[in-house]
């Protein structure tokens, strides 16, 4: 079997890394497309680095978002090399203009981490979700919530539980991240906050998440995606001596940072996860998550913008005793390989 997978993101090329493995174990020839939606070094060819992946079999460099600017390129992809099925990965605008390439190609499309929705359509990823998950012929859920919604929308693909490939990556690097970097303070000691969504990033939102960060007693690490620090820079909306503005962080020395925080903020839905997997709470700068089970166990609260809920949630956060496990048993990527073959 030959395999088209489209990668764009940081998070896409995390969870490539133990789908990639998986996949050579099962034998299945896997093309791997980086639309460029990402282009930073520092968001992008640090993962491969550090991961270990092999490169790109095609790199478009795009520098785009636009799926409408993708989703011919890749389609130029799916014609040169004639794979048996394309998998896409997520929610982002690469993972959209993959699954309408392969539709307009008339191949198939596997959708990993289908069935997900936070109920906001104002969000680009729940709509990129909904016509992705419509679009594909197989959906491998991370969860049984995740199915049962699938059911629920009349979803034509094949169902499937695999778990969360996250979780596989988490479980695989966190241990190694720790041991080859150390944190930034004192494990326990410190916020870690990451600000990158569209909607965060407007002067008027982003005002209001770093007054909320700059109000906190501990020192919040901030790892800059390169529009938020733009935003800052350009609005100059100013951080408190909390506040550390940081380059992007490689993949290990994030894990690091992340998993001995005493508690994350952000806007990031693979980041909940990870907070949950590294038994750090979570507060989540969002008025609504598709990692719901993260909010009712306990381990993460929705503040949105609010400064003083951001203050209040930071202060109060403790990771639940007793908070079962979610989202996988970090062999997710092989039961997507065996689901792959089945298609």
């Amino acid at each position: 079997m030959k395999l088209v997978t489209v990668v764009g993101n940081r998070p896409q090329l995390v969870k490539a890394a133990p789908l990639s493995l998986a996949l050579r174990d099962a034998g299945i020839d896997e093309v791997v497309v980086h639309t460029g939606q990402h282009w930073d070094d520092e968001l992008s060819q640090v993962f491969i680095d550090e991961l270990g992946l092999d490169e790109p079999r095609y790199r478009l460099d795009l520098r785009t978002a636009d799926v409408a600017r993708l989703s011919p390129a890749i389609r130029g992809v799916l014609e040169d090399e004639r794979p048996d099925l394309m998998m896409v990965l997520g929610d982002t605008n690469s993972t959209l203009a993959g699954a309408r390439a392969a539709t307009e190609a008339g191949l198939r499309v596997a959708h990993v981490e289908a069935g997900l929705r936070s109920g906001d359509l104002e969000m680009p990823e729940e709509r990129a979700r909904i016509e992705v998950d419509r679009l594909a012929a197989l959906l491998l859920c991370p969860d049984e919530r995740s199915a049962e919604t699938l059911r629920a929308e009349g979803a034509t693909g094949r169902i499937e539980v695999v778990g969360d490939v996250m979780a596989d990556a988490t479980l695989r690097f966190a241990p190694l991240a720790r041991e080859r970097v150390p944190p930034p303070h004192h494990p326990g000691s410190y916020v870690v906050a990451t600000v990158h969504r569209e909607a965060n990033v407007r002067p008027e939102r982003l005002r209001r998440i770093a007054e909320g960060l700059s109000r906190l007693e501990a020192p919040v690490v901030l790892p800059a995606h390169p529009r938020t620090a733009a935003t800052l820079h350009a609005e100059r909306i100013p951080l408190g001596e909390n506040v550390e503005l940081r380059e992007p962080f490689g993949y290990l020395a994030f894990a690091s940072t992340a998993s001995q925080a005493r508690v994350i903020a952000t806007d990031s839905g693979g980041l909940q996860k990870e907070a949950y997997w590294y038994r750090v709470p979570c507060v989540t700068m969002r008025p609504s998550t598709e990692w719901v089970d993260t909010v009712a166990a306990g381990a993460n609260t929705l503040v949105d913008d609010d400064p003083d809920a951001i203050v209040a949630a930071v202060r109060a956060a403790v990771f639940p005793a007793g908070a079962p496990p979610l989202y996988g048993d970090g062999h997710a990527a092989s039961r997507i390989a065996d689901a792959l073959l089945r298609a």
